[in-house]
C-alpha cells in the first residue's frame, strides 16, 4: 500500500507523501455529562512518549516524569497491528488485544501501576477509526484481511465509500470514505460503537486515565459522544486531534462538546513566530488569536505528525524549539503536550531498538521532556496553577518577560545579543534558583531583579524554587 499524503492528515490535500498512515487526526473525548476541561487535578503536563515500550515507560515514570512533576505520559497504541518496522505500522490495527511491538498486556499493566505509584496518570492514543489495510498476519499471530478481521469486525461494520478521502470540503468524503486507503469502521453503527467501547473499557479495567483518540475528524462528534457515554469511567480524559484546516467542512469546534481538542494552529503559530516574526506579538497568545478556549485546549510545539510533516518545530530547529517549549510552559493557555521521540532522517523509519530506551540520549532518542529547559518549566507551571499574566515586558522584538502573578516570572531572549536589564515582578522579595540556568536570583523588597540573559536562553523563577 502506499504511504499516505502529510497534507491529507492535516487536511490539506499534498503530493509530498508521508509514511503508510501517520495517525490522523483523533483525538479524546471529555467528560460526561459536561466535557472535562484541561487534565484533572494541580499537574497537567503530559509526556507524550512516542514508541517507547511500556517497560521503558514505566522506568522513566519513576525516574523521571514523577519527581519532575509531570502529570501524565501519553502511550502509543498498544493494539495488536500490522508488522513492518515502521513507526506507523502502530496506527493499523489488526485487533484490540495489547500485542503490539510495545509490548504484551503483562507489560502494560506494570505500566500502569508503576506511573500510578510515582504519581503519574496514563492516557493511551487509541486508533478507532478505522483498521489495518491488506491482509497478513498481525503483530500478535492474528489474520486478517481488509474488511475481515476475525473475532473482532466483518464486511458490515465499514462504511460503504471505499475509495480515498479526496476533498476535505465535503463532509461525507472526510467522515464517510477511507483515510489513505485504510479501512474506515462505521462508528454510527451500534455494533461497532459497542466493540470499540468494549476496547476502551478494557484499558480502562488496567487502570488507564485516559484517551488519545486518533483521527477523530474523521468520525462525527456524535458517535464519539455515544462511545463515550458507554464507557465505564465516563471522567475519563478524552483530547481529540481534529486538525484545523480554513474553509473545510468539519471543524474542531463540533467535537468541544466532548473534550479537549488538540490545538494546532497553537503549534503551527509558535513556529511562524520563532522563525520569522517576533516573540512580541505573542502577548496575547491563545483565546486573543482566537484560538479554541483554553481550558479545553491541549497544546504542543510539535508531535509525530507535525515534526515529520514540517509545519511546526523540531528538535532540529535548536534554540527554536526549546524556547517555544519554555514559552508554552510558562504561558497560561491549553493542556501541554511535550513530545519525546528519536531522531530520524527517513521520515518513515520506526523507533530504535523496536521500542527499547536503554538511556536517554542513546541509540538516537532525543528525550526531549528530560531536557534541562524543559524538565525545569514543568514545576514551574504546576507552581504558578491559577494564575494569570502580569507585568508583560518586551522591546518590540525578540525578547520577552512576563510574570505569573506572585509565583513565577520567565524571561525569553530569543535575540542575538545579551538582555540585561531590571525586571519588575510581583514576586516576594528573597533569593530564588533560575531554573533555566542554575543561578541564583535575588528579588529586592520592591518585586525587581537585575539579570543578564544570554541569546537564545531564558531565565525562569518560580515560589517553588527558592534555592539552587
Amino acid at each position: 500500500m502506499t504511504s499516505p499524503s502529510s497534507g491529507a492528515r492535516r487536511g490539506r490535500p499534498r503530493t509530498a507523501t508521508l509514511a503508510l498512515l501517520a495517525a490522523v487526526g483523533g483525538g479524546v473525548v471529555g467528560a460526561a455529562p459536561q466535557a472535562q476541561a484541561a487534565p484533572p487535578g494541580g499537574k497537567d503536563v503530559t509526556a507524550v512518549f512516542f514508541e517507547w515500550k511500556f517497560d521503558a515507560v514505566a522506568k522513566e515514570c519513576t525516574g523521571r516524569l514523577g519527581p519532575d512533576g509531570y502529570g501524565y505520559v501519553q502511550v502509543s497504541p498498544p493494539q495488536e497491528h500490522i508488522k513492518g518496522p515502521q513507526w506507523w505500522t502502530s496506527y493499523q490495527p489488526v485487533s484490540y488485544r495489547i500485542a503490539g511491538r510495545l509490548g504484551d498486556r503483562a507489560a502494560f499493566k506494570k505500566m500502569v501501576d508503576t506511573c500510578h505509584g510515582a504519581g503519574v496518570k496514563v492516557v493511551v492514543d487509541t486508533v478507532i477509526n478505522h483498521m489495518a489495510a491488506g491482509d497478513g498476519t498481525g503483530t500478535g499471530g492474528s489474520s486478517y484481511t481488509k474488511y475481515g478481521y476475525p473475532g473482532v469486525y466483518s464486511r458490515p461494520d465499514f462504511d460503504n465509500c471505499t475509495a480515498p478521502i479526496t476533498n476535505y470540503q465535503d463532509r461525507f468524503n472526510v467522515q464517510e470514505c477511507e483515510l489513505v486507503g485504510l479501512a474506515d469502521l462505521d462508528t454510527g453503527e451500534d455494533h461497532v460503537r459497542g466493540r470499540v467501547a468494549a476496547y476502551l473499557n478494557d484499558l480502562l479495567s488496567l487502570g488507564v486515565d485516559g484517551f488519545r483518540v486518533d483521527a477523530a475528524k474523521h468520525m462525527a462528534a456524535d458517535d464519539l459522544k455515544n462511545i463515550k457515554s458507554r464507557l465505564s469511567d465516563p471522567n475519563a480524559y478524552w483530547k481529540q486531534e481534529a486538525i484545523h484546516g480554513a474553509g473545510e467542512a468539519v471543524s474542531p469546534s463540533e467535537y468541544l462538546g466532548n473534550g479537549d481538542v488538540q490545538e494546532f494552529r497553537y503549534a503551527r503559530d509558535l513556529k511562524r513566530v520563532f522563525q520569522s516574526e517576533k516573540l512580541a506579538y505573542l502577548k496575547n497568545y491563545g483565546e486573543g488569536w482566537a484560538y479554541m478556549p483554553s481550558d479545553k485546549a491541549a497544546v504542543f510545539v510539535a508531535n509525530h505528525d507535525t515534526e515529520r510533516g514540517g509545519d511546526t518545530l523540531t528538535y532540529k530547529d535548536g534554540a527554536d524549539h526549546t524556547l517555544a517549549h519554555v514559552f508554552m510552559l510558562a504561558w497560561p493557555y491549553g493542556a501541554p503536550d511535550v513530545h519525546s521521540g528519536y531522531e530520524f532522517t527517513d521520515r518513515d523509519a520506526g523507533p530504535p531498538n523496536g521500542g527499547q530506551v536503554e538511556a536517554c540520549y542513546r541509540d538516537g532518542w532525543k528525550c526531549q521532556h528530560a531536557w534541562p529547559e524543559v524538565r525545569g518549566m514543568v514545576k514551574l507551571r504546576n507552581t504558578a496553577r491559577g494564575t494569570g499574566v502580569t507585568h508583560w515586558w518586551d522591546n518590540g522584538d525578540d525578547a520577552i518577560a512576563f510574570g505569573r502573578g506572585d509565583k513565577a516570572y520567565v524571561v525569553v531572549n530569543h535575540e542575538g545579543t545579551e538582555l540585561n536589564r531590571t525586571f519588575q515582578t510581583s514576586l516576594p522579595a528573597g533569593g530564588y534558583c533560575d531554573v533555566q540556568s542554575g543561578r541564583g536570583v535575588t528579588v529586592d523588597g520592591s518585586g525587581r531583579f537585575t539579570a543578564a540573559v544570554a541569546p537564545n536562553t531564558a531565565l525562569a523563577l518560580h515560589a517553588g524554587a527558592r534555592k539552587c
